[in-house]
């Protein structure tokens, strides 16, 4: 653990291996590469098997249902009342119910294995919870998580083959565990990421040197959140402005209705364009934004502030002097 004094910093080396694999994912503030593999070949195995195991019960179960059909009016009481089925199953003569309580705690055990989701474990899993399986949901929990970045997947990479300049890089992991960023379909990030504007994730990917605030001795950087932010904030201000004000002054200058209603057309679809693209706005905001700002010009157009320019600085019409 070598310490620099100049700087007062304390720099921890980890073993290659698990150690310094796991040291970068937590040092990583955005947790964005907590990168695991999903296994969805052996997850859809595993649902298979449990379907093949509950229809070889459903057919047990089946099979019970029609002997008890051909039983005797005393013996079918174990169809109707669960407390009589009960007590004869805890007999140990009663070789019948027992047979059939059987497969009713099998099919128990193995339905909650399948697809069972208590709703405690909705809110916080029970330590005595954990390990009932509950593979339906496990799978579609695994199935709702989103992939990672292209981005952020390359560095994980960098780090995971210790790509090192012009050096011989080499798997941070050894056996077949060397391979486990080779499916990019079945990796997964546990950290949800954020719903991007077009424009940041612009910026993120196309201009990440602007918003450098940290580099390391591993080939990537960390990209400080705040300054993009911004930037970003900064641009579509700027941009909201422009459209609004620009459209206005140049509509104001212009006598043609003609070249008015051409004008009016035109900045609604470059609105439109730049909220479609700038924001993460949904398509219903987005004509939502482009009718109230073609209102906005219209009003504008066809009121008072609209007449033309060569009105202003005191021509008259009639008895009034337009000031």
């Amino acid at each position: 653990m070598p310490k620099d004094l100049e700087h007062s910093t304390v720099e921890v080396r980890y073993v290659k291996g698990y150690p310094s694999l796991a040291a970068f994912i937590a040092s990583d503030r955005d947790k964005s590469t907590a990168i695991y593999r999903r296994f969805d070949r052996l997850s859809a195995r595993n649902l298979l098997y449990l379907q093949s195991e509950l229809i070889e019960l459903e057919a047990r179960q089946d099979a019970l249902d029609l002997e008890d059909l051909e039983a005797t009016t005393e013996d079918k009481k174990s169809t109707r009342d669960w407390q009589v089925f009960k007590t004869r199953a805890s007999k140990e003569n009663n070789v019948r119910e027992k047979d059939r309580m059987a497969v009713v705690k099998e099919i128990r055990e193995k339905m909650k294995e399948y697809s069972t989701f208590s709703s405690l474990s909705l809110e916080r899993p029970r330590p005595d919870s954990i390990g009932l399986g509950e593979a339906i949901v496990l799978e579609s929990t695994l199935l709702s998580l989103k992939p990672p970045s292209s981005r952020t997947l390359e560095a994980f990479r960098n780090v995971f083959h210790n790509v090192k300049g012009s050096g011989d890089s080499f798997p941070t992991l050894g056996g077949y565990s060397a391979s486990i960023l080779d499916d990019v379909g079945d990796l997964i990030t546990l950290r949800a990421q954020a719903d991007e504007d077009r424009l940041t994730t612009f910026l993120r990917y196309f201009f990440p040197l602007l918003f450098t605030t940290q580099r390391t001795d591993r080939p990537l950087a960390y990209i400080s959140e705040r300054r993009l932010h911004i930037v970003v904030a900064i641009v579509n201000v700027l941009v909201a402005s422009i459209l609004l004000f620009g459209a206005i002054y140049n509509l104001y200058y212009v006598q043609s209705e003609q070249k008015r209603l051409g004008l009016i057309a035109g900045y609604t679809v470059a609105f439109a364009i730049c909220v479609g693209l700038v924001t993460k706005a949904k398509r219903s905001e987005v004509f939502v934004a482009c009718a109230a700002y073609a209102a906005v010009l219209v009003v504008f157009v066809s009121g008072n502030l609209g007449i033309s320019s060569s009105n202003v600085g005191g021509s008259t019409s009639g008895n009034s002097t337009i000031i």
